[in-house]
């Protein structure tokens, strides 16, 4: 498709072309996404209320998350900035009529058509990595606490500073004097730019460092209750990810996980990290 001439909602042109492309649908249930999955679901289920409760996927794709918890007896509302997604959520949606989604809808996650206090639980499991501007994730993050209930929990995903370093090594991108350039500005300023639009090196984004996470859930008025690494360092090993499908191992690995994804000295190696926050009451 195209490039899109002006952004969707908060997506960059460069970001709208990058999910016009579908590279979302389907993404997490191969190769190393299969360990972000896992462990995303298993946040979740570990923080959220018992079901029936009302949750927002704010940022929620083509609706992977949302319609697990639909299944699990969630009443969930998606919204996304990008239509295509919205209309891949409405899809699965329709495939599970035992369990749709309550609704999916075009947004932006610095402005919520929801009603305050609202929400047993808000999800921000995507929006924080394309506002590239600090004061752009606080509004979002803002809005979760606004529109979620006293005590209620927002859950929001970032993009380590260091995973496309890692990365790049684990795949040998490092050939690639464009993929060098890419590396160094996220270093230097958690800044990912991918001027080339270049498949595998994903898009217009921001690249928290660890440590800068719970300042801005605090700046938006939440309670920081935790920063956890999603995969930890299982993603970068070929061996994790060849025997996945095995359960008993599966276990093993996620066991590990859950030991060590509070341990500061290792946050940086998570492909992706989970703040985890609280609506004072």
């Amino acid at each position: 498709m195209p490039d899109s001439p002006v952004p969707i909602g908060p997506l960059l042109p460069e970001a709208a072309q990058h999910y016009d492309e579908a590279r979302e649908a389907g993404r997490l249930e191969s190769g190393a996404n299969r360990i972000e999955l896992a462990r995303t679901q298993e946040l979740t289920a570990r923080y959220a209320p018992p079901p029936p409760a009302i949750v927002y996927d704010v940022g929620g794709g083509p609706g992977m998350y949302a319609v697990w918890l639909a299944r699990q007896g969630y009443a969930v509302h998606l919204v996304d900035a990008h239509p295509l997604h919205v209309e891949q959520a409405r899809c699965a949606s329709a495939a599970q009529p035992d369990a749709p989604l309550a609704s999916a809808s075009q947004g932006d996650a610095r402005r919520l058509e929801f009603a305050d206090d609202s929400a047993d639980v808000v999800l921000l499991l995507g929006p924080l990595y394309h506002l590239t501007e600090r004061s752009d994730r606080v509004t979002a993050l803002r809005e979760a606490k606004r529109v979620v209930r006293p005590g209620g929990v927002v859950l929001a995903a970032v993009i380590s500073r260091f995973a496309a370093a890692l990365d790049g090594m684990r795949q040998g991108f490092f050939d690639d004097p464009d993929f060098v350039v890419i590396v160094q500005r996220d270093l230097r300023d958690g800044q990912h730019r991918n001027l080339m639009n270049k498949r595998n090196y994903f898009t217009t984004a921001f690249f928290h460092h660890p440590a800068e996470l719970a300042s801005e859930v605090e700046d938006a008025g939440l309670t920081h209750a935790a920063t956890l690494a999603v995969e930890g360092p299982a993603w970068l090993s070929d061996r994790v990810l060849e025997r996945w499908d095995d359960l008993v191992w599966r276990e093993r690995i996620l066991s590990v996980l859950r030991s060590i994804e509070a341990e500061p000295t290792l946050l940086g190696a998570s492909s992706h990290l989970l703040a985890v926050a609280r609506k004072p009451s």
